[in-house]
């Protein structure tokens, strides 16, 4: 498909820098293909539901990806550049976005960090290799730690990798350090938010539970790659960024059962979604599911695992706005999306939410 028919007009006003307080003051705009659009709040989650639903969250949890380095090169000055972590291959090499890309070779040497923090010096300085090069800045580093010494170090050397729509705008600070992970945040190793599970409280879950709706798991280590553009004109052209995803066979019996009772299962976030598609197989029946998942999901792919979706509001051109179009319709997700501008909901990571119903089937 062109991609330019997931194109629309966004007014920089629009863009949350900041998220609802509390957690799940956000809005929430539920979108039913063939009938009205309904204005809710996220704290009506509960009510929209029914007893014996199941919700989905992914329990990733993000980790402070981006790194601030100094190449070394003999016969060559010192260079500034950046390294955006954004999948792990191996115990001692991650595959990363680097910036200014086109200036680094294989065999380069980078020294990440700071030095001259007394106890910290030792974890706070980390060195790497260049051990691969490809398109679009992208490269392969192999550190000079392994495992968790190497999960420490980037603990303590990296900055949390908040979405470029909010980075630009201003500078990370503390608050986004619990801002930017869910409250049930578990499975260390993504580098973005599942940022649809971010309005959730306490409270919230508290209410879910009382209301008699299942609550699950599974784990999406989302990827640098969620903040990419699509450069190519047709959908046929892109090419997605593999990212890590474990399904238990116990979750994929237990929301099984969830459907052979008549209930239905509701992803929280696209992210939980495109693994639980990754898991199903042709008659939507879910198995367990551990490896890379490179689901590319746009209008013409069958949903087959998932009957709701929670999630908030995309950037233009971007393959999460073809996956909700995939979910509800091309034609609904405009005017829902035209909707919200106009009533003033907030947009991407921070900003509101959706509850998306499927379109219906032939």
């Amino acid at each position: 498909m062109r991609v330019d028919l997931f194109d629309f007009d966004l007014p920089e006003a629009s863009i949350a820098l900041r998220p609802p307080q509390p957690r799940d003051a956000g809005r929430l705009l539920v979108v039913r293909p063939g009938q009205p659009l309904e204005d809710r709040a996220v704290r009506d989650l509960a009510d929209l539901l029914r007893p014996g639903d199941a919700l989905v969250f992914n329990d990733t949890r993000v980790i402070p990806a981006r790194l601030h380095g100094i190449r070394h090169r003999p016969g060559s000055p010192g260079l500034r550049m950046e390294a955006m972590l954004h999948l792990r291959e191996a115990p001692e090499c991650w595959r990363a976005f680097a910036r200014p890309g086109k200036r680094l070779a294989i065999g380069d040497r980078i020294g990440f960090g700071r030095s001259g923090e007394g106890e910290a010096c030792a974890l706070g300085v980390l060195d790497a290799t260049i051990v691969e090069k490809r398109e679009g800045g992208e490269i392969v580093l192999r550190f000079d730690l392994s495992g968790p010494a190497l999960d420490e170090a980037i603990a303590l050397t990296g900055e949390l990798p908040l979405p470029p729509y909010i980075a630009g705008k201003r500078p990370t600070d503390a608050r986004d350090a619990v801002d930017y992970q869910t409250v049930y945040a578990r499975q260390a190793g993504a580098v973005a938010a599942p940022t649809a599970g971010l309005h959730f409280s306490d409270a919230l879950l508290s209410r879910i539970d009382a209301a008699g709706i299942e609550r699950h798991t599974v784990t999406l280590h989302v990827g640098a790659g969620t903040f990419l553009p699509v450069k190519a004109d047709d959908t046929d052209d892109h090419r997605m960024h593999a990212e890590i995803g474990i399904l238990d066979a116990g979750t994929a019996d237990a929301l099984n059962a969830v459907r052979a009772r008549g209930g239905r299962i509701v992803a929280v976030g696209t992210t939980a979604l495109r693994l639980i598609e990754s898991a199903a197989d042709g008659e939507g029946r879910l198995h367990a599911f551990s490896g890379p998942t490179e689901i590319f999901i746009t209008p013409g792919t069958r949903i087959r695992g998932v009957d709701a979706l929670m999630t908030n509001f995309h950037l233009p051109r971007s393959t999460l706005f073809m996956l909700v179009s995939a979910f509800s319709g091309l034609a609904t997700m405009r005017a829902a999306y035209a909707h919200a501008v106009a009533e003033g909901y907030r947009f991407y990571s921070y900003g509101d939410s959706s509850l998306l119903f499927p379109a219906p089937t032939d």
